[in-house]
């Protein structure tokens, strides 16, 4: 079904590695056997990457140095995503009027802080973030089950005496040693009191993973075992169903509105940084895999999520009867023609930076897209057009529009579209639907698979 490839995305009027490391505690073996200088690189790569992810998915920023304990707490808020509160709790040194007021009613609301007495403008204390911090991420029941024993050797391990601690507190500072709340490269700034910008970014970067809302992917390009979980991610992946979104799109390839979607599953959506990634959309787990090793090949580390894709688009009736398997389905319509649903899947890729996600181009045009029949030198199932595309510009991109439909669930279906057509198509979604959210975003696009779009060679 190779053949027809090119008409399932069509719409409009064409028809963790040393980062992971860092974030769990060592063993005084494992602290040992690491070089001084790797464990430092570590770290500071680690606090970067940190950095950028609340820049960019947050537009959280602190000044480099100390951290205001409201400040903190503000952030906290926000990652949550707590709201006005009910109550109005009357804080002993914090008004109403107060800009960190909100914040810290709405924390105290929820138990993750429970003095009424705030020190919003006083520098954050380390052990005052991690009793924050180890609440926010809803560890605070594993944290009051510790005997004594396991909270005075968890202590022990960062060097940090109990000696006029409450028991909560103890209990508190164990669980963030023992669940890697509190990052083994930031163990001596517990003793140190203040806490640096970098360990208030790494904290609530922590509660994000342990909440599940931070990065998602099944490893590195590097990983030794990254084709076993390629295999793994594709296997067990399947056509997506959602009947309520396919009403409206299934309709709107009847009526030529659009000639093709996706369906997509939003629990599989990386949440990378957009600024250093890509998608690369493709059918085959042979192509995924060898696509991997090519990326190894060329000295190029990234982050890799599998985000299993349904494609449908219009099966006509000329084109003989199709063959269907639990990878390719097709329904009749009305004309005798069919909807064809196809199991795809898309890879999302962090790199390491800008620079090389500037590489990945030259490296699929060369190895990847095909130009000519019997066409050799080539991964395995490359296509003439391939599709890749990037959430922000970049250089030798063209634009196109992506336009989205999200129901009430965790299924999406998306259509993509030069950009002329694409308020046409949106208000033909809104006429077909109701209740739906409706969206149209700018993606950058490889331009082999844009001239196809746009009817030129390719």
């Amino acid at each position: 079904m190779m053949k027809f490839r090119t008409k399932w995305l069509l719409s409009g009027s064409l028809a963790l590695s040393l980062l992971f490391s860092a974030a769990l505690p060592l063993s005084a073996a494992e602290a040992a056997a690491v070089p001084p200088s790797v464990a430092l690189q570590s770290a500071s790569s680690a606090s970067a990457e940190y950095e950028l992810f609340l820049q960019e998915k947050y537009g959280i920023t602190f000044q480099s140095g100390s951290v205001t304990k409201g400040q903190f707490l503000q952030q906290v808020a926000k990652i949550l995503k707590l709201g006005s509160p009910e109550s109005k709790p009357a804080f002993t040194d914090l008004n109403a009027d107060s800009p960190y007021y909100t914040s810290a009613a709405a924390l105290y609301e929820q138990g993750i802080i429970t003095s009424l007495k705030i020190d919003a403008n006083q520098p954050l204390q380390a052990t005052s973030a991690l009793y924050i911090a180890v609440k926010a991420a809803g560890l605070a029941e594993l944290a009051h089950s510790y005997p004594q024993s396991k909270t005075t050797a968890a202590l022990k391990q960062i060097g940090y005496s109990p000696a006029g601690l409450s028991l909560s507190a103890a209990q508190e500072l164990a669980t963030a040693v023992h669940t890697g709340l509190l990052p083994s490269s930031f163990y001596k700034e517990v003793k140190g009191k203040a806490s640096s910008s970098d360990l208030a970014e790494a904290l609530l970067v922590q509660i994000l993973s342990i909440k599940g809302e931070y990065k998602h992917y099944i490893g590195y390009t590097s990983d030794a075992d990254i084709y076993g979980k390629l295999a793994d991610a594709y296997n067990t992946s399947d056509i997506i169903q959602s009947p309520e979104l396919q009403t409206v799109v299934d309709a709107a390839l009847k009526q030529n509105l659009v000639t093709g979607y996706n369906l997509k599953d939003n629990r599989y959506d990386a949440n990378f940084v957009e600024s250093l990634s890509l998608t690369y959309g493709h059918d085959n787990l042979k192509h995924a895999v060898q696509l991997i090793g090519l990326l190894r090949s060329e000295g190029i580390r990234a982050k890799v999520q599998f985000e299993p894709k349904t494609s449908a688009f219009i099966y006509l009736k000329e084109w003989g009867e199709p063959v269907q398997s639990d990878n390719y389905k097709v329904v009749q319509i009305e004309n005798g023609n069919y909807i064809a649903y196809s199991k795809e899947y898309d890879l999302k890729f962090e790199f390491a930076n800008a620079a090389d996600k500037a590489r990945f181009q030259p490296v699929i045009l060369q190895y990847a897209k095909k130009n000519s029949e019997n066409q050799t030198g080539l991964i395995a199932s490359s296509w003439w057009q391939p599709l890749y595309y990037s959430a922000t510009k970049l250089d030798d991109y063209i634009q196109i529009t992506n336009n989205k439909i999200t129901g009430a669930g965790h299924y999406y279906a998306q259509s993509f579209s030069l950009n002329e057509p694409s308020a046409a198509i949106v208000e033909g979604f809104k006429k077909l639907g109701t209740g739906l959210n409706i969206q149209s975003y700018p993606i950058w696009v490889d331009k082999p698979f844009f001239n196809y779009l746009n009817g030129e060679p390719l």
